[in-house]
């Protein structure tokens, strides 16, 4: 066949002899036509306007005059001009007319513009008028064309008054369209530029697409068109609107055997297949239809001809696919694999938890690439560790998770020991990513030779292969993952081997994370465990339960501790470090250990807080560029003390307390609240002071009891209140109640819970003196002190007690202020206290031999148990302490 050859013609601009030229010439015609026909009639309508508003406006000035309050009443007067004529200059400026006229009824001028002519006669015929029906005329007057309207003036009886008449110059209206021509002549213009521009691109577009032919090249090219169709190597049939046959091109005939006078026969006598006949008549699309025409495969696609506009019908392509049908089958199992690795990306590793992990392994393969599939784990995984040849050859393998078809099945459950693997990559068959599929399952449950009986149960279940996997990460042997088939009786083959093998290899990096993070979790946890308090301390002041329930997610910085403090007062501190992590945990340490140490100073709430606060800001502009900043903390500190009853608090962004009455009442108490711990630069928080009746309960807790995802804080208060409304409970099921109707959202926040009972020292084991600045009054407040032990049974303690005491008061009162007192207080302990109100406090030295002081501070030091000084608003107090031998006094 020749090939006719196009002569391609330069496109530097439309040519007539050209059909794309021919189509711009006929498009450039038609929008200048329409171009001019607009703008001709877009004048005609201007003008047309430009009277009918002249017609308009005269009418409704003349009406609107006519009906004036006054201006029949002036008509009738001895004087209508000089009533009108004023009114009728004013309304003619403002309208911008020629004149307004008011005369009687027989045409005599009461007002005009030249007032020579009022009170003649007017000129025109206005017998309607005044008959009172509106006239409105157009005319020609000396100035040009005009418009002039004459309306009655009615009396309120409806007689005719008189007449107004308004004229107005066309002139004047024509200015307002002259000024719009402009306007409409531009946009006439910018609109024959669009449609010539429009007209211009689809010339170029038509050019392009006809290839600058002519109307008998164009002819050739479909004819060549025509011949080409016969000659390519995919059937086409083409059916009309009326299921006639209109063209069945070469290949069509071919694969289909038709004959060669078959185009124009209806297609139930065509000899088409009925399938295909099907397709065509359906009238709607159809792709990929594979349809056997003797042994022949023939992928069928429909298509419609008139959705598109064309003339009715159906055309439908043809295509040989018997023998790409099982390359094809080949690809879609490749595709299926390759969307399976997708996914198994996508699930697999899903969270940090080794058994979750093992879990999503086997719903990832099962079953759409094993019947069963179970993965076994050495023990030392699950602990977050990995197995090690120092640890021995093998390591135990224990069931992680097992899933298939149906539950009943004789495969080990999960928790289950199965068995051993070695430590070393190298021994698993000789390399790292070693495979064990058999197609003989006997052989392949040869591990299972320690019971036999489990694997005849296997082979009598139908399991008739299985593909063995190594989960091994970094050279590090993680455990197996095996493939089971027994419905699907196609057994595994080479190609699932490799398939198998990165599946499991993704699994093990996955599983290998997930061990990797249950190992720093489990480290993490053990340290903070092992910076939170491993007890409470012994005291009488407060009865504490409480509880710490660490985050999911990640290690925090919560902590709590109860601190016991000199004078029959306990300190109660619950803090909160941003953040999670090994960070966070240290950090928490550090500064449970500096409340600790600015505990033993006795200092007051607010001032311990300032103090931590400082040292934060220390620790953040000492760090490096290798260390972390601490990136926030709270911290609440309270002191209950139990002979006042009262409690002294102070807080550093932390939540307030809760404060349960013995009643069962909870009150949530107003207390200041400073800025978090190294954000404050400096500023000084406030401490409150609180009445805590006896047997009341304190609550301290942190923020992550009330806050959680879906909760606000304040819904969590309220929950909180509801947890602690109850009285005669003990802080034990204080804290269960509270946990068990707060359940804390653990995966976000660690949770604190600190509760504390309160009691009240016994009055009866409280001693106070007031003492004069005398040194002969230390002698009587000696005999009142041993007094006083005789009372309480520690006769045996008197001894040492006068001497501790004549060594403090007899300093307080040399070197002290007023006031000056003794208190005695007998709880576990024996505290001998003495306040005065100097600032200065002494200090342990060591005296020389040849000084004659300077001992008596050593020997209180060497005679209490304890002692140290609390300063207070007025003063300071030196206290010691002395354990009793005859043992600790019931409690308070």
């Amino acid at each position: 066949m020749s090939v006719i050859r196009a002569r391609r013609v330069p496109a530097r601009g439309p040519k007539v002899r050209t059909v794309a030229g021919q189509v711009f010439l006929l498009q450039l015609m038609l929008v200048v036509l329409l171009a001019v026909a607009a703008v001709v009639a877009l004048v005609l309508q201007v003008r047309r306007d430009s009277t009918q508003a002249a017609r308009d406006r005269t009418l409704s000035v003349a009406q609107t005059f006519a009906n004036a309050p006054g201006t029949a009443e002036a008509l009738d007067g001895p004087d209508p001009t000089a009533v009108l004529q004023p009114r009728a200059e004013a309304v003619r400026q403002a309208a911008d007319v020629a004149f307004v006229v008011v005369s009687s009824t027989r045409g005599i001028r009461y007002t005009h513009p030249d007032t020579d002519l009022i009170g003649k006669r007017v000129l025109g015929p206005y017998e309607e008028a005044a008959q009172g029906v509106p006239v409105t005329r157009e005319l020609s007057a000396s100035v040009g064309p005009a418009v002039d309207s004459v309306v009655p003036v009615f009396r309120s009886d409806g007689s005719v008054a008189g007449l107004v008449a308004v004229e107005i110059t066309t002139s004047d209206v024509d200015e307002s369209a002259e000024r719009q021509m402009p306007v409409i002549l531009a946009g006439t213009a910018a609109a024959l530029l669009l449609a010539v521009g429009g007209s211009a691109l689809v010339n170029r577009r038509l050019s392009r697409q006809t290839r600058g032919l002519g109307p008998d090249e164009m002819t050739r090219m479909y004819e060549h068109h025509d011949a080409v169709l016969h000659a390519v190597r995919e059937g086409v049939v083409i059916a009309d609107g009326r299921q006639r046959l209109v063209l069945a091109n070469d290949e069509a005939r071919r694969l289909l055997g038709l004959p060669a006078d078959v185009e124009g026969r209806p297609l139930a006598e065509s000899g088409l297949h009925p399938r295909i006949i099907e397709l065509l008549a359906s009238g709607r699309p159809t792709t990929d239809e594979v349809v056997p025409v003797e042994d022949r495969l023939l992928a069928v696609n429909v298509r419609i001809t008139g959705d598109h506009g064309g003339p009715p019908g159906a055309v439908a392509t043809l295509r040989d696919t018997t023998d790409l049908r099982a390359v094809l089958g080949r690809v879609e199992a490749v595709r299926e694999r390759l969307l399976l690795l997708y996914e198994a990306g996508a699930r697999i590793g899903s969270t940090l938890d080794v058994t979750t992990t093992a879990q999503e392994l086997t719903r990832v393969a099962t079953p759409r690439f094993a019947d069963f599939t179970t993965v076994d784990l050495a023990e030392s995984v699950f602990r977050g560790d990995e197995p090690r040849e120092s640890d021995g050859p093998l390591a135990r393998l224990r069931r992680a998770a097992v899933a298939g078809l149906h539950d009943d099945h004789p495969l080990h459950p999960t928790g289950r020991v199965t068995g051993t693997v070695p430590t070393s990559p190298g021994s698993l068959g000789g390399t790292a990513r070693h495979s064990l599929p058999e197609a003989d399952v006997d052989t392949a449950l040869g591990w299972y030779g320690s019971d036999p009986e489990h694997a005849e149960r296997i082979v009598a279940h139908g399991f008739h292969s299985v593909l063995t996997v190594p989960l091994h990460a970094r050279s590090v042997v993680l455990g197996m993952v095996n493939f089971w088939r027994s419905q699907n009786p196609e057994p595994f083959v080479e190609d699932d081997e490799a398939f198998a093998r990165e599946l499991a290899a993704r699994a093990a990096m996955c599983i290998d994370n997930a061990r990797r993070y249950t190992r720093e979790h489990e480290t993490a946890v053990a340290l903070q465990r092992s910076l939170l308090p491993s007890g409470l301390p012994e005291q009488n002041a407060l009865d504490v339960a409480y509880r710490y329930v660490p985050a999911e997610a990640g290690v925090g910085g919560d902590w709590f501790d109860v601190i016991a403090l000199p004078g029959a007062r306990v300190a109660l501190v619950v803090g909160d470090v941003v953040g999670h992590g090994l960070h966070a945990a240290a950090t928490m340490g550090r500064l449970r250990t500096a409340v600790h140490n600015f505990a033993a100073l006795d200092l007051p709430a607010d001032e311990l807080l300032a103090r931590l606060d400082e040292l934060v800001s220390r620790l953040d502009h000492e760090a490096g560029p290798d260390r972390a900043e601490i990136a926030g903390a709270t911290c609440l500190y309270a002191i209950y003390d139990a002979v006042a009853g009262r409690c002294s608090l102070s807080r550093a962004g932390h939540p307030g307390p809760a404060l349960v009455l013995p009643d069962g009442s909870v009150r949530f108490p107003d207390s200041p609240v400073g800025l978090p711990l190294g954000v404050g630069s400096g500023l000084p928080f406030e401490a409150v002071e609180l009445d805590v009746p006896e047997g009341s309960r304190l609550v301290l807790y942190t923020d992550g009891l009330l806050e959680s995802r879906g909760r606000d804080v304040d819904e969590g208060i309220e929950l909180l209140r509801q947890g602690l409304t109850r009285a005669g409970r003990t802080p034990e099921e204080t804290c269960a109640q509270v946990l068990a109707l707060l359940p804390a959202d653990r995966t976000t926040d660690d949770v604190v819970l600190l509760v504390a009972g309160t009691h009240v020292l016994d009055p009866s084991r409280v001693a106070v003196w007031d003492v004069e600045r005398d040194p002969a009054v230390v002698s009587r407040i000696r005999r009142e002190v041993t007094d006083r032990l005789a009372e309480w049974g520690l006769d045996e303690e008197a001894f040492v007690t006068e001497l501790i005491l004549s060594e403090l008061l007899t300093n307080a009162v040399r070197h002290g202020t007023d006031p000056v007192r003794v208190r005695l207080l007998y709880d576990r302990t024996l505290v001998c206290e003495v306040c005065d109100g100097s600032s200065t406090a002494p200090h342990l030295r060591y005296a020389a031999t040849t000084d004659e002081g300077g001992r008596g501070l050593f020997l209180v030091a060497q005679m209490a148990d304890r002692w140290g000084t609390r300063y207070t608003e007025t003063g300071k107090v030196i206290w010691s302490e002395q354990t009793p031998s005859s043992g600790t006094p019931p409690g308070l």
